[in-house]
């Protein structure tokens, strides 16, 4: 997205969220770069048709094979700066020298209608989500947060090096951000130690499930 083709939707007028008995989720996954994070929120799309993600608005350059408004929204930086001091973004960050942003209509928007929001975001931007919530009942009610993440420092290493997007000096710079972003793992709900990508599904949906039923979410049954 490079213009304002967002822009009427994200002015428009709050809706409520469905009712007390609604058991739509907001599932927010965040992981060390070469966490895996990517290819779980994946996995978790296709395994659940009904779950939508919430696509981040960036103005790093668009990598090979990405499409603007399927991975990200690209923007550039003076439209993100509009947008920002428009109040559009519901959680904002600046990582390694680029923008990231959520806006609010992608993300409310979705959840009012009743619908699963995925959201993929770093360390950063699940702090401010989590913030919002504290202040709003609405997101905290849908707030599911997980952080995932390899067993060992030596294997995120191992992976952003197989990836070979990155130079030597920037992944030794990721790594010294990775470790400061695990040890923020104790601040979210569920923690999920990397396995394999069949297992990592397997316990994420054991996660949606129980989410989806707890008691707060549910309406009561007829008596």
């Amino acid at each position: 997205m490079k213009g304002g083709g967002r822009e009427s939707k994200a002015e428009s007028p709050p809706q409520p969220l469905a009712g007390p008995g609604s058991s739509a989720l907001l599932v927010v996954i965040s992981a060390p770069s070469g966490g895996g994070k990517t290819t779980l929120c994946q996995q978790l799309l296709a395994a659940r048709p009904g779950m939508t993600r919430a696509v981040t608005c960036t103005t790093r350059p668009v990598r090979e094979g990405e499409r603007d408004g399927v991975d990200y929204y690209f923007l550039d930086p003076a439209t993100f700066g509009k947008r920002l001091q428009a109040g559009h973004f519901i959680e904002h960050a600046t990582v390694y020298g680029h923008s990231y942003g959520v806006l609010k209509s992608e993300l409310l928007g979705k959840l009012r209608q009743g619908r699963d929001v995925l959201l993929n975001v770093d360390v950063q931007g699940a702090a401010t989500i989590r913030a919002r919530a504290g202040q709003d009942p609405e997101l905290k009610r849908a707030l599911v947060m997980v952080f995932l993440t390899p067993p060992s420092l030596a294997e995120i290493e191992r992976r952003l090096t197989t990836r070979a997007t990155d130079s030597r000096a920037v992944i030794q710079k990721r790594l010294g951000v990775a470790r400061q972003e695990i040890g923020q793992w104790k601040h979210f709900d569920y923690l999920l130690i990397s396995a394999s990508v069949k297992e990592d599904l397997r316990r994420m949906l054991a996660i949606v499930e129980a989410e989806k039923t707890r008691s707060s979410r549910m309406s009561p049954p007829e008596i």
